[in-house]
């Protein structure tokens, strides 16, 4: 799947999202919406089956569009808020915008586009993640942690308190036997052990007090997240 892409004039924002999701639409694949199944990706709305290089050849002619991006999010399909999350600007996305997406979080892909790549961007994420490692919705709390591994990854501006004061969320929510939220815990602590030598410290030593709550959810993440740090 390589079409050649046109740019496309972005304003008005819903006429352009309308030619967007023509585009995308055009290029549905019945064999990667059944891969994407295998891989856990089952939303509710509309799965089409598109390939990442696609989405981010689009992305790439629409960079920074927020109004773009707020009507793309607003199609009932997966590709086009995933879209959405990787052209939004984040100086723009706000607290309401991001509770407002967060209620349309419906597979881990799309939790994770957002709060990777944009959410963790704005001068909210820190709050969020917080806020909603304690929310009760499996993909909600699960972006409470991807955004912890967003802002790791990506704020290299962040003091180590930061993710020292994220460890005991960790430990917190370590219990939690849901599998895309366990995941998203086990990703969140191993991302901080691996950002530099004191915070490997500090993972390794949350990783312990994990693996002594002894529930399976917690053994675990603490034994995966010990034998990946372990080995830096």
């Amino acid at each position: 799947m390589n079409p050649k892409l046109k740019t496309l004039n972005p304003k008005p924002a819903l006429s352009a999202a309308a030619t967007i999701v023509a585009v995308i639409r055009a290029h549905r694949s019945p064999r990667d919406v059944e891969g994407a199944r295998h891989y856990g990706i089952d939303p509710r709305c509309e799965l089409l089956g598109l390939r990442a290089p696609m989405l981010r050849a689009l992305a790439r002619q629409h960079r920074r569009d927020h109004a773009l991006a707020l009507a793309l999010w607003q199609q009932p399909i997966h590709e086009a808020r995933g879209l959405a999350a990787l052209i939004d600007d984040p100086k723009q996305v706000t607290r309401a915008q991001m509770e407002a997406w967060a209620r349309d979080f419906d597979s881990w892909a799309i939790v994770d586009a957002c709060c990777t790549q944009l959410f963790n961007h704005t001068p909210f994420a820190i709050d969020k993640a917080r806020a909603w490692s304690r929310r009760r919705a499996e993909f909600v709390k699960r972006a409470g942690f991807s955004l912890i591994v967003g802002l790791t990854v990506h704020r290299k501006e962040l003091p180590d308190e930061v993710f020292l004061d994220f460890l005991p969320i960790i430990a917190r929510e370590a219990t939690d036997e849901r599998n895309f939220v366990k995941k998203a815990v086990n990703w969140a602590l191993r991302q901080i052990g691996k950002r530099n030598a004191p915070l490997r410290r500090a993972a390794l030593a949350t990783a312990q007090e994990i693996l002594r709550l002894d529930t399976p959810a917690a053994r675990w993440i603490a034994r995966d997240a010990i034998r990946e740090l372990k080995k830096r």
